[in-house]
C-alpha cells in the first residue's frame, strides 16, 4: 500500500492589517512625490501599504531612467475607499516639458494580503513625445541572504498537450536567472502568467494581467538580492498627442507559512474579488450539453438536430443548465475556420438561432454561442468590405484590429445585436491565431509595441462593454483552448474549455491537478461511460458530449454519474490540496482533495492508472478541524465511516480501488 502526504500544517498565511490611523493618513495626506533612496528595495515581508502608495514600476524616457525623472515632475495623489474591502490610491506625474502624464492606480485589499496596480501613460502635449521604452509594470528588488534557498514555482500554459498546466519549479541560487515569457502574443500560450516565489516559509505570489505578449525576469544578485521585472515584452515608442498606453495589471500577494495554504489563500481571493459575477451573483457549478462531436462543431448542424439533442438530454434525466452551440453556425464556405461573416446561415437555420434558443428557454435551458471575431479569413464579409480594419498580409487570414475605433464600434454593435436577436445567454469567445507577428509588423521603429497595446486595450474594453450591456451574461474565454487565461482576462470571463487536448482521462487528471493551483473555475467536456473516464473529466463546468440519439447508451449509469457529480461539484470552489506528486506515468496513483471549511465538507478524488499494481493507498488530508468528527463515505460502496480530523490528517484516509484503471470518489462531512 502506498502512503503520501506530509502531516497537517496549520495555516499561517499572513492577513493584511490596516490600522484606521494609517488609512486616514494615506487618504488625507498632502501630495509628496519625492523618490526616496532605495524605494524599490524590500525584504520578503513586503510592506503592502508602501507598495500601494508607491508601486514599483519603471521606464526609460528620452534615454533617462524614470527614477531620475519623476521626482522633478508635477505630482498629485488621491485615495478613496472601494466597496468596504479595499483602498484605491492614484498617483499622477506630469512632465512639464513634454506633456507626458503618468497615472498609476493601485488597490490595497483589506481582507487579503494583496495589492494590485496598473500604470497609464498619456501624451497631454501638442507634439510627439520623446521615446518611451522598457516600460516595466513591476520592477522590484527583494533583499535576501546569499545562503537563502529560493524557488520559483510556475506552470506550463495550454499548448494543447497532455501536460497542459503542469506544475514546474526552478531553483534560484545567488547569481541565478529565470527569464520567462509567453509566446505568439497569447497570454498563456506556453506558460501561465502566475508565479509563486518561495524562500523557506515566506513567499510572494505574482500574477501578470496582459492578454498579449508579456515577459518577466527573476534574477538574484551575487549577494542574494532578488530582482523581479515584468511587463509588456517590447515597448519602444513615441506617443502622439492625445494617445495613451497602459501596462499589464500587476497583482502581488505576500504569504507566510505553508505554500499550499498560500495557494488556497490565492484561490479564495480569486473567488471573492477577481471572478466575474453575472448580475452580482457568485458562480456555481454548471452542466451543459452539446452536439459538437456529432456535427463537426455546428458546421453540419441545423435547427432540427439542435432541438432533438436538447430534448434527448432532458428526456434521459440529464438536466442542462446551458445548451452549447459552437463554431460553424454562421455563413461559411469551407468549414468553421472560415470566419469573418457573422450572420446566421439561414440555409440550415431558416428561423434563425432564435427558434433553438426559444425552445431551450421554454425547457429551462440557457444557451451559449461561439464567436471568433478577431480572426478574419479571405472571402468573408469583413475581409472584402473593410480591409482598412484588418491587420496582416493580403491573401492570408488577418486580425480585426480592436485598436481601430471604427472596427471596435462595429464589432460591439454587431455582436450586441446578435446576442439580443438570437436570445443568447452566454458569449463564448475563441481566438485561434497567434497575433504577435501581425502586431509587430504594423509598428514603425519608433512605435514598437504600440499596435499590441492599443489592441489589448480595445479587446478588454470590448468585453467590458458587452458586460455593461448584458449584466447577467457570462463570458467564456477560449483561445485554442486555454491560451488566454491571464488575470485581466479572467476578471471578465471563465475558461469553460480549458484545453484543446480533450477527453483523454489521464490528460484530464493532469490538467485538473495543475490548473487548480491558480484558477478555481474551469470547464471541460465529458463523454465517459465508465467511472474512471467520467470522474477524470469532472470539473466545475462540464459539457456533455454524448450522442444522445443513441438508445444503446447506459443512461442509468450516466444518470448515476450525473447525480454524483452534481452532489460534489460545489467542492471544486473550495481549497485545493494535491495528495500525490504530479505524474504522467501509467503505473501510479494520482489524487487530490477539495475542502470546503465553510461547510465542514469536502471530497477526495483518487485514480489508479492502468499499470499500477497497488490496490490501495493512504492519503493524509489537509485543512480539517483536528477535534471534529467526520463522516466519510465512498460514493460507490456508500459505506459510512467516522474519523476525527486528527486521524484523517495524521494517519490518513485509506482508499481502495480494485479496478485497473479505476477511480474513487470519497466525500466527508463534519458531524455537528
Amino acid at each position: 500500500m502506498m502512503k503520501w502526504g506530509a502531516g497537517c500544517c496549520k495555516a499561517r498565511c499572513c492577513q493584511l492589517v490596516l490600522l484606521v490611523l494609517v488609512s486616514w493618513l494615506l487618504i488625507s495626506a498632502p501630495a509628496d512625490c519625492r523618490i526616496e533612496s532605495g524605494l524599490r528595495r524590500f525584504d520578503m515581508d513586503i510592506d503592502l501599504n508602501r507598495l500601494a502608495v508607491e508601486p514599483p514600476f519603471s521606464f526609460i524616457y528620452d534615454g533617462r531612467p524614470s527614477e531620475e525623472l519623476i521626482s522633478n515632475w508635477e505630482c498629485s495623489r488621491s485615495s478613496r475607499e472601494v466597496g468596504g474591502h479595499s483602498i484605491e490610491h492614484t498617483i499622477g506625474y506630469i512632465d512639464p516639458k513634454t506633456g507626458l502624464a503618468v497615472r498609476c492606480t493601485s488597490v490595497l485589499y483589506r481582507d487579503f494580503p494583496v495589492v494590485e496596480w496598473t500604470v497609464w501613460f498619456s501624451n497631454e502635449g501638442r507634439s510627439n513625445t520623446p521615446v518611451l521604452e522598457q516600460v516595466q509594470a513591476l520592477d522590484i528588488r527583494v533583499a535576501s541572504a546569499k545562503s537563502d534557498d529560493m524557488v520559483v514555482h510556475h506552470h506550463v500554459g495550454s499548448p494543447c498537450t497532455p501536460t497542459d498546466y503542469m506544475p514546474l519549479f526552478t531553483a534560484l541560487p545567488a547569481g541565478g536567472r529565470l527569464p520567462i515569457a509567453t509566446s505568439g502574443g497569447r497570454s498563456s500560450n506556453s506558460v501561465l502568467p502566475y508565479f509563486n516565489v518561495q524562500s523557506g516559509t515566506r513567499g510572494l505570489i505574482l500574477a501578470i494581467g496582459w492578454p498579449g505578449q508579456w515577459s518577466a525576469l527573476f534574477a538574484r544578485g551575487e549577494d542574494g538580492t532578488l530582482s523581479i521585472r515584468a511587463g509588456q515584452e517590447l515597448t519602444h515608442l513615441r506617443l502622439y498627442p492625445g494617445e495613451s498606453i497602459r501596462t499589464p495589471l500587476i497583482v502581488l500577494m505576500k504569504w507566510e507559512g505553508d505554500r499550499l495554504d498560500a495557494q488556497n489563500l490565492w484561490r479564495r481571493w480569486m473567488l471573492r474579488h477577481n471572478m466575474p459575477r453575472p448580475n452580482g451573483e457568485p458562480l456555481r457549478p454548471y452542466f451543459a450539453g452539446c452536439s459538437s462531436h456529432q456535427f463537426g462543431e455546428m458546421v453540419h448542424a441545423d435547427e432540427r438536430s439542435q432541438i432533438e439533442f436538447i430534448d434527448r438530454y432532458l428526456q434521459e434525466g440529464l438536466k442542462l443548465d446551458y445548451w452549447w452551440m459552437d463554431a460553424g453556425w454562421y455563413v461559411n464556405k469551407t468549414g468553421w475556420p472560415n470566419t469573418g461573416t457573422w450572420e446566421v446561415d439561414r440555409t440550415r437555420f431558416p428561423n434563425s438561432l432564435r427558434a433553438i434558443t426559444d425552445h431551450a428557454h421554454r425547457k429551462g435551458v440557457k444557451c451559449l454561442l461561439w464567436f471568433e471575431p478577431e480572426r478574419v479569413t479571405p472571402g468573408t464579409w469583413l475581409y472584402e468590405n473593410h480591409p482598412e480594419w484588418l491587420i496582416g498580409p493580403d491573401g492570408q487570414q488577418k486580425l480585426l484590429n480592436l485598436g481601430n475605433k471604427d472596427a471596435w464600434r462595429w464589432l460591439v454593435e454587431h455582436v450586441d445585436r446578435l446576442l439580443r436577436e438570437e436570445g443568447i445567454d452566454l458569449y463564448r469567445h475563441d481566438f485561434n491565431i497567434d497575433p504577435l507577428d501581425l502586431w509587430r509588423a504594423c509598428d514603425a521603429p519608433d512605435r514598437q509595441g504600440m499596435t499590441e497595446n492599443a489592441y489589448v486595450v480595445g479587446f478588454l474594453a470590448y468585453w467590458d462593454e458587452l458586460r455593461r450591456r448584458h449584466p447577467g451574461m457570462l463570458i467564456d474565454t477560449c483561445a485554442s483552448g486555454g491560451r488566454r487565461n491571464d488575470i485581466e482576462t479572467l476578471r471578465r470571463s471563465v475558461p469553460l474549455h480549458r484545453s484543446d487536448f480533450i477527453i483523454d482521462p489521464e490528460a484530464q487528471q493532469q490538467h485538473t491537478y495543475g490548473i487548480s493551483f491558480w484558477i478555481p473555475f474551469y470547464g471541460a467536456g465529458v463523454n465517459g461511460t465508465d467511472e474512471y473516464t467520467f470522474r477524470s473529466q469532472m470539473c466545475p463546468w462540464n459539457t456533455g458530449c454524448w450522442d444522445v440519439r443513441r438508445r444503446d447508451l447506459d443512461y442509468a449509469f450516466l444518470r448515476r454519474m450525473y447525480r454524483q457529480r452534481k452532489s460534489v461539484a460545489h467542492y471544486y470552489l473550495g481549497d485545493y490540496y494535491p495528495l500525490t506528486p504530479y505524474s504522467t506515468a501509467n503505473d501510479v496513483w494520482i489524487a487530490w482533495q477539495f475542502n470546503r471549511p465553510d461547510l465542514g465538507e469536502g471530497m477526495v478524488q483518487a485514480f489508479r492508472r492502468r499499470e499500477s499494481s497497488y490496490e490501495a493507498a493512504r492519503f493524509r488530508l489537509r485543512g480539517l478541524e483536528p477535534s471534529a468528527v467526520y463522516v466519510v463515505r465512498d460514493l460507490d460502496s456508500r459505506r459510512g465511516r467516522t474519523y476525527t480530523g486528527k486521524e484523517l490528517m495524521e494517519a490518513g484516509l485509506r482508499v481502495e480501488i480494485s479496478k485497473q484503471p479505476g477511480a474513487a470518489l470519497v466525500v466527508y462531512k463534519k458531524r455537528k
